[in-house]
Order: structure tokens, then C-alpha cells, then sequence
């Protein structure tokens, strides 16, 4: 048993109990150990793994994972981000103009490590933004501000998005889409472009009244045309002899009525009786 000894716990051939602390000194470690060993990666991150600083090339996906204590594990997001950008860009003709744009992308997790080790940190700011300005001066530099405040925008964010990606894709970054937000021209140009613009708009709906007005003309005339062969048939079929015939039963049916009348045989130009009412 062991026995208290000037405040020492000795066993009973009087040597320090040492394998109890021991053991927890142990246990102790490898639970450090333990955690050292397990990492999490968030959702929507991946880790990039180094080893006293050096970069391994392994990527772990989200979830938990088991891994060499000695290393270390740098999370990199892969969601979908976007950078603004606002820039005053010049078009063809020389002309400066204000062009707001939006860049919609995210990191490759194949390439994850080949980003943090190649570019420096941030690389939203070391590589994207710079990427960006400079595909919106090289295409706006092509386009008309005319072309650019009308018909050729959908054209000029295809081009920008086209840029990006040959220039970000084999750095490991994904461009999804390039957006347009907003551009302003000179106040002068602008409003030359809308009176323009009104002047089209006002030439288009002068086109469709004058369609309209000859489509009238043309059913008006088709109408009158009909008239015309309509009473020209009944012209030919109408003979003198017709007309003393319906004359003869007309008279013939007002001398039945009862009303008071005054029959003169004979007096009328066509030889027809003439009734005259009381």
C-alpha cells in the first residue's frame, strides 16, 4: 500500500508513483493529437492542404475529414461571387463613356490549389478585377457610343464575357456572366441618339397611318366597283315593257284599296291610269 511520505505518494518499495501521470500525460496527447488530425470544411469551401508552408495539390471537399496532423488546411470559397465595376471607357470615335458592369463567377475546386499557390491573396483583387477593366476598354474601344447605348450591347457583353474567359479560365476561375447595368454617354450625344430614336418612332407610325388610309382606299374602291357591276346587271335586265307591267299592278292594287280615290284612265305620258287621292 502506498504510504504518505513528507508529502510525497510513494508505493511500497518507496519509488515516486509516476505511471498514473504518465498515462494521463499520454491520453492527453492523443487527443490533441486526435483533433489535430480532423478538419472541417464549410459548405460551399474547399481546403487546400500545405505542408510547413508548401502546398501539396490536395483539395478536400466539404465535409469532415481525417488528415496528417502536420498539415494545415486553407479554406477557399467556391460559390458564386460578383465584382462591380464602374469605368469610364472610350468608344471608336474617341468619345468617353460611363459603363457599369457586373462580373458573375466563382473558383474552380479543380484549381483551387494552383490559385493559392500562384496568386496572391485576395484573388478577386490580383487577378479578376484587373482582368476585367482592361476586356471592358478593349471592347468598348471597337463600338460606336451609339452602338453601344442601342443595338450593339448584348453583342459588347458577349465579347467582354468572351475576354474573361480566355484570360481566367486556365488561372482556375469560372466566369458565368458579364452584365451591363447601366451605361451614360455625354448629355449632347445622348440626346442626339433620342431625338432620333423619336424621330424613327414617329417615321414608323407616319408608314402604318398611310398603309392604313391606302387599305381603306383600296376597300372603298372595291365597294364602289361592286355598286357599280351590282346596279349595271339590274340596268340590262329592266325593259320599258317591265316597267309599264309593274306600273299596271301597282294601279291595279291601289284601285282595290278602300281609301277614296279618282281614277283617270289614260292620262299619265306612259298611258298609265292617274290616281288622285280625296
Amino acid at each position: 500500500m502506498p504510504t504518505l511520505n513528507y508529502g510525497k505518494i510513494v508505493d511500497a518499495d518507496g519509488n515516486p508513483v509516476l505511471r498514473l501521470v504518465i498515462s494521463a500525460v499520454v491520453v492527453v496527447l492523443l487527443i490533441i493529437l486526435f483533433f489535430s488530425s480532423v478538419t472541417t470544411v464549410r459548405t460551399g469551401h474547399v481546403a487546400v492542404l500545405t505542408l510547413f508552408g508548401r502546398v501539396t495539390g490536395d483539395v478536400l471537399p466539404e465535409g469532415i475529414h481525417m488528415i496528417n496532423p502536420l498539415k494545415s488546411a486553407r479554406e477557399v470559397s467556391i460559390q458564386t461571387q460578383q465584382i462591380k465595376e464602374t469605368a469610364s471607357v472610350p468608344s471608336s470615335e474617341g468619345l468617353v463613356v460611363g459603363l457599369d458592369t457586373s462580373l458573375i463567377f466563382k473558383l474552380n475546386p479543380n484549381k483551387a490549389a494552383e490559385v493559392i499557390q500562384g496568386i496572391q491573396p485576395p484573388y478577386e483583387e490580383t487577378l479578376v478585377e484587373p482582368t476585367l477593366r482592361a476586356a471592358i476598354r478593349s471592347v468598348t474601344a471597337a463600338h460606336t457610343a451609339n452602338a453601344l447605348y442601342t443595338s450593339a450591347r448584348e453583342q459588347v457583353a458577349a465579347q467582354i464575357q468572351s475576354e474573361l474567359e480566355k484570360e481566367l479560365a486556365p488561372r482556375g476561375i469560372v466566369v458565368e456572366k458579364i452584365l451591363l447595368r447601366d451605361i451614360q454617354l455625354p448629355a449632347t450625344l445622348r440626346a442626339s441618339i433620342e431625338l432620333k430614336q423619336q424621330a424613327e418612332q414617329e417615321s414608323l407610325a407616319m408608314s402604318f397611318r398611310l398603309q392604313k388610309e391606302k387599305q381603306e382606299a383600296d376597300r372603298k374602291r372595291i365597294e364602289a366597283e361592286g355598286i357599280r357591276d351590282f346596279q349595271r346587271t339590274v340596268a340590262q335586265g329592266i325593259s320599258d315593257q317591265l316597267l309599264t307591267w309593274k306600273g299596271i299592278e301597282a294601279t291595279e292594287t291601289l284601285a282595290k284599296s278602300p281609301n277614296a280615290k279618282v281614277v283617270i284612265v289614260g292620262s299619265s305620258k306612259n298611258g298609265l291610269p292617274l290616281i288622285l287621292g280625296q
